[in-house]
């Protein structure tokens, strides 16, 4: 902000500046771009009073600086540790980050550091069940939040009304092993259903609907959409 001061000098009126120009930060607006701290850039997106992100989430390091581990290769078995936190491209492969982002390890995401941009969070079961109600319901949701692209056919009932733009990013499992890409997309809720069984939420190549699933466990590796607080 600029100071401005005034002066009277031998009757003449003298207006002062000081400071600097800087303009006050622009507050966000859903729709707006948002960053990480790794410089990523995603557009988000406003659905039934949420605010979503449209990417998945491409961050490798906590919201406070520091790195979010990784394995020596890429299909490393993991099964043996005990609270692994990692993130990968699909089959180690950085090409496949700009349009799938990473898999995460759900004790990567829950970690108190935070993964998701200052403001922004994992979203709970909860919040993913409004997400899909306001699109009418998990059995024709899916296809509301299905990108028209990189889905295997037929992609059933895809049309991405909601601008959600889910793409099909496959997963990693706690054995190294990437499965899935363009058949199907999974996503993280902050909310365990039984220990080390977290909520996730499931999206088909051939099919329009939503699966409320908890199949995979917490050392099993896929993909994050951040919500706003």
């Amino acid at each position: 902000m600029k100071n401005q001061f005034i002066i009277l000098m031998a009757g003449i009126l003298f207006i002062v500046s000081c400071g600097n120009d800087t303009p006050e930060p622009k507050e966000f607006v859903c729709g707006d771009t948002i960053t990480d701290i790794d410089g990523n850039v995603y557009n988000t997106v406003s659905i039934g009073g949420q605010c979503w992100m449209k990417e998945n989430l491409k961050t490798t390091k906590y919201r406070n600086g520091e790195s979010i581990g990784t394995t020596s290769t890429a299909t490393l078995d993991i099964s043996s540790e005990t609270t692994p936190k990692y993130q990968w491209a699909y089959e180690g492969n950085e090409s496949n980050v700009a349009t799938y982002g990473r898999l995460y390890t759900w004790f990567a995401i829950t970690d108190s550091r935070n993964v998701c941009p200052d403001g922004w969070h994992i979203p709970t079961d909860a919040e993913w069940t409004a997400l899909t109600d306001t699109l009418g319901g998990i059995s024709v949701a899916g296809g509301k939040l299905k990108s028209t692209t990189n889905w295997t056919t037929p992609n059933t009932g895809a049309t991405n009304a909601s601008g959600f733009s889910a793409f099909a990013n496959g997963w990693r499992s706690n054995a190294g092993i990437f499965e899935d890409k363009d058949l199907f997309g999974h996503w993280w809720s902050a909310t365990e259903n039984t220990a080390n069984a977290p909520f996730l939420r499931v999206l088909y190549y051939d099919f329009d609907g939503v699966t409320r699933a908890s199949y995979f466990g917490s050392k099993d590796a896929i993909s994050v959409r951040c919500v706003k607080d």
